[in-house]
């Protein structure tokens, strides 16, 4: 049997592809309620357990989950995620 025949084939893999950790804007909201802090960040997310040191995004889930003016800080936002928070008065950060 000839060798491309044998070698199973591979699918093709970006280099520069960066993979998020998914939070959702009612953790942020649980997490807000829970601590009763106004920033969320890195070291805030790290001492709750919710990422270690990969990237997260923030994510909305559908309307109205978040009910409080927060500062959040992430390596990316989804629209209606840095909508619902810009709405209700709170600051998005994009971090590098």
């Amino acid at each position: 049997m000839p060798l491309q025949r044998r070698v199973p084939k591979f699918g093709f893999k970006r280099s520069n592809h960066t993979r998020y950790k998914p939070i959702n804007l009612d953790t942020i909201q649980y997490l807000a309620e829970k601590t009763s802090i106004t920033s969320i960040d890195l070291t805030t997310l790290q001492a709750h357990g919710l990422v270690s040191k990969q990237p997260y995004k923030i994510l909305s889930r559908g309307k109205k989950q978040l009910q409080t003016k927060l500062s959040v800080a992430a390596h990316a936002f989804s629209t209606n995620a840095k909508l619902a928070i810009e709405e209700l008065g709170g600051t998005v950060t994009i971090l590098k």
